[in-house]
């Protein structure tokens, strides 16, 4: 590659005429919100136009801090800096941190630090009061280079993310510092791997300027992870995961400056968005030897100051920027004058790693620099003071101790002089919690009901609702479109397995004479494959806990463990209710809960082994995909190695929920931290390979369209075709009245009686003959809502449940259970027999079924609901 290909030349347009830069230096002097082109002038400014621009930003920052309680404080980090591995998969074209395995050799160095090597720099940190650990590393080395993988392989780690989960604990157990991870490019379940180990993490956008990346000489082409969408999707995963976040921009490498401002304003809106990014680094380009750029200008000092000033702007007061005070060439008080409000990580102990040629400034002299422009220098975290005072869900319960350690806790910050020695990493009170709460919600909230129709944290814990609006707004109304609906019943009559899309679409559609046809051809298939028997199973739900911060903005359940209405349930309260079903007939116990931060990893197996304890013959349906990954991430374990050791404990069989839609374009909308699409189907499809099976689900009417329904149903078909692991086909419809994304005014009131009745015919059509049971659900319908779906192609009515809180307190109004005899009665309503079930739908045992038939099916302690 030439120097010419190397160095790409930025084409910038004409310079702003003197109108523009009048009119938005006035916009930004006024505190008016900016727009891209507006950035883009102001990023320009040079002279007196650049000294109006920091005066504003300045402004804005000091605000901000006053806001914040530290008027007058900037803020740095005391750190060491870790290169855990100098390999990368990627080829930028400016980069001289990143190695190559023979240089490495020749060095005498190995592919990755040795954890000796690593400790040995953190311990020399902790004795000079360091309290950060900053672990870079280049993207996913083993996917490039053999010698990595060999590396991993020979000291037994998985992949790259476990020796960087694996460190971390070690460094936070052996020398206090507190782990700040910058691996790369993280997926949803590695942020689910590392948040237990590290307080924060950090990735630098650089820039969204596509064409750097796509187009051949440009600074990111043939790097795979700076693709501009891929980074941006980290960001979002990190917001939905509740991980503070720094991130930034790298400026002067052949982006215009509208590219720029595009840029910034990526980044105001994730941020708005999951209100995670803890900080954004704004970091100038310098040209280094033996790089592919080394011929490009360096960044300009003016260029910086003015981006500075215009990420300010456009972050607001509440943002922190930062400047790496080691590339500024002693230009503190201009970095300071344009809105900076902290100087990043500053080490007394190594060098800076990816700009080795620029030692960090002493910190004796970056005090006297911020002093003299005004500014007491105060040492904080690796994680922002906001999200210290915050806590849960930003920082893991497993990391509480180490951070309380060195936090001020009124302000935040670091205590300079605190003691900095390791503590153990270790799960919550090494176990299962205690009992506490409202444990007896599953009765009286059907008689007491909620205490408040949300949760105290409504306005910060689901992310930004203005934003979230923006995104729903075309489900609100669902798009209606023209099809031949009479070709497409003819079709699906014939054969459901050659509908088109745009035939299966008409047909979810359908209203009128039509979808009356619609619902007989479904239910003639389900009297083919099914005969006229309704099935129903004998189970009890346990919801073993209800506090849960993953922030699922239609979920009415979970609650705040200091919330009115939240409880955990006991081990023995677990057993208790499994015995209890047992007694009067039950088959199966359903067990799901909340992803409450205190339980480990292994709690889900204490359940089950508690039931089977209990009740050896009891059927174990439990843990839905999202706790699966849970109790994964948080032990360290693989999906496959925790479905194994689930099973071993006593789980039988998983429910398919937490898969509402699967289409990350909903997803994203009505979840803010639920695994991605791609991560259910990971875990289901494990789950059918290892043997075990599983439901299948679809919660809609909410933001939703018929084309994700249809998505949806044909992702479902894809995997049972791949496994055959489904055991039925679950229709959820959305319950409104007291969902948190419906009470923010975002999603529908819940589906329509077409919509019910379209669905459950579309998912008997589309799932034949790949899935044979449908199942509605009488606890969201009532009687007369699921004897209709059982008239238009379902054949179950799923369980007795003896108590269901999660749509009751959702504002279901169908009460919390059901006895046999109402399950028959339903049945009876849609003129058809009623017959027992097992889990996998076979036959009951004539022993639970005079259980059964003794008791009714329900708990004699249980109230009555009480009617309106």
């Amino acid at each position: 590659m030439s120097d010419q290909d190397a160095a790409p030349q930025t084409q910038q347009p004409d310079r702003p005429t003197a109108n523009a830069m009048r009119r938005a230096l006035k916009r930004a002097r006024d505190g008016v919100a900016l727009d891209v082109t507006e950035a883009a002038v102001l990023l320009q400014a040079r002279g007196a136009d650049l000294d109006d621009l920091t005066a504003s930003a300045a402004r804005v920052r000091d605000a901000g801090l006053d806001a914040a309680g530290r008027p007058g404080v900037i803020t740095y980090s005391k750190s060491v800096f870790i290169p855990l591995t100098r390999l990368c998969r990627d080829k930028c074209h400016y980069c001289t941190f990143v190695t190559v395995p023979g240089k490495l050799r020749r060095a005498g160095h190995g592919m990755f630090m040795s954890p000796d090597e690593v400790l040995d720099v953190a311990r020399k940190g902790a004795e000079l009061g360091c309290k950060e650990a900053l672990i870079t590393l280049g993207d996913k080395p083993e996917d490039r280079w053999p010698e990595a993988r060999e590396w991993l392989d020979a000291h037994g780690y998985d992949d790259t993310i476990a020796y960087v989960r694996a460190i971390s604990i070690r460094i936070l157990e052996e020398t206090g510092l507190l782990p700040h991870l910058n691996p790369g490019v993280l997926s949803w379940t590695d942020f689910q791997r590392l948040k237990p180990v590290a307080p924060s993490m950090g990735m630098m956008l650089e820039t969204t300027a596509e064409r750097l990346w796509s187009e051949p000489g440009m600074p990111h082409y043939g790097s795979p992870d700076k693709e501009p969408a891929v980074r941006l999707r980290v960001l979002e995963d990190a917001g939905r995961s509740s991980v503070p976040f720094t991130s930034g921009l790298l400026i002067g490498i052949g982006e215009t400056y509208e590219e720029r401002a595009e840029s910034l304003f990526a980044l105001r809106r994730t941020a708005r968005s999951y209100h995670g990014i803890q900080e954004l680094i704004i970091q100038n380009f310098r040209a280094k030897p033996d790089t592919a750029m080394r011929g490009m200008p360096d960044a300009e000092l003016d260029d910086l100051v003015a981006t500075v000033a215009v990420a300010r702007h456009i972050m607001g007061p509440s943002g922190n920027l930062q400047a790496p005070p080691n590339l500024v060439d002693g230009e503190y008080t201009r970095l300071i004058g344009a809105g900076i409000d902290d100087w990043g990580g500053v080490s007394p102990v190594t060098i800076d790693h990816v700009n080795p040629e620029k030692p960090w400034p002493k910190l004796e002299e970056l005090a006297e620099q911020s002093a003299a422009a005004g500014f007491e220098l105060r040492e904080r975290l690796c994680v922002y003071p906001e999200f210290v005072t915050r806590g849960e869900p930003w920082l893991d319960p497993r990391l509480l101790p180490h951070v309380r350690a060195l936090a001020d806790p009124e302000t935040g910050l670091a205590i300079a002089d605190a003691p900095v020695v390791g503590r153990p990493w270790q799960e919550p009170d090494e176990g299962y919690v205690a009992s506490s709460g409202r444990t007896d919600l599953h009765r009286t909230i059907d008689t007491d009901g909620r205490t408040s129709d949300r949760r105290d944290d409504f306005d910060e814990v689901y992310g930004d609702w203005e934003a979230l609006r923006e995104q729903a707004a075309p489900g609100m109304v669902p798009s209606r479109i023209d099809g031949d609906v009479r070709e497409a019943l003819a079709v699906a009559a014939d054969d459901p397995t050659r509908l088109t899309d745009d035939q299966a679409l008409a047909l979810l559609h359908a209203d009128g004479p039509a979808l009356d046809a619609l619902c007989k051809i479904a239910d003639d298939i389900r009297k083919t494959v099914n005969g006229d028997d309704v099935t129903y199973i004998v189970t009890r739900n346990i919801n073993f806990t209800n506090v849960c911060y993953t922030g699922c903005r239609f979920c009415a359940f979970a609650q705040r463990r200091t919330d009115a209405d939240a409880y955990t349930l006991s081990l023995d309260q677990v057993a208790d209710r499994a015995q209890q079903a047992w007694d009067v007939g039950a088959v199966e116990v359903c067990m799901q809960g909340g992803i409450h931060p205190d339980l480990p990893g292994t709690a889900y197996f204490d359940i089950a082994k508690a039931v089977k304890e209990r009740v050896p013959g009891m059927h174990v349906h439990a843990f839905s995909p999202m706790e699966v990954v849970n109790g994964a991430t948080r032990t360290g374990m693989s999906i496959r190695e925790w479905l194994t050791a689930a099973r071993e404990a006593g789980l039988d069989s998983i429910p398919g929920t937490a898969a509402e839609i699967l289409d990350d374009e909903v997803r994203w909308i009505l979840t803010k931290g639920k695994l991605p699409t791609a991560t259910w189907i990971e875990v289901i499809k494990t789950a059918h390979e290892l043997g075990i099976r599983s439901s299948s689900t679809m919660m809609y009417g909410h933001v939703d369209q018929p084309r994700h329904w249809l998505g949806h149903l044909r992702t479902l078909a894809g995997i049972q075709q791949e496994t055959g692991g489904f055991t039925e086909f679950v229709t959820l419809p959305f319950i409104h009245t007291n969902a948190p994304v419906y009470l923010a005014g975002i999603a529908r009131p819940g589906p329509t009686t077409r919509d019910n009745r379209a669905v459950t015919a579309m998912a008997r059509i589309l799932l034949h003959p790949h899935i044979p049971n449908i199942q509605t659900s009488w606890v969201k319908l009532g009687t007369e809502g699921a004897a209709e779906m059982l008239r238009s192609g379902a054949n179950d009515l799923g369980g007795t449940l003896m108590e269901e809180t999660i749509s009751r307190m959702a504002g279901s109004s169908y009460g919390s259970y059901k006895s046999v005899k109402d399950l028959v009665a339903v049945a009876d309503a849609a003129g058809r027999p009623a017959k027992p079930r097992t889990t996998l739908y076979g036959s009951v045992p004539e022993e639970r079924v005079r259980a059964a038939a003794a008791s009714d099916g329900h708990l004699p302690e249980l109230l009555p609901v009480l009617e309106d």
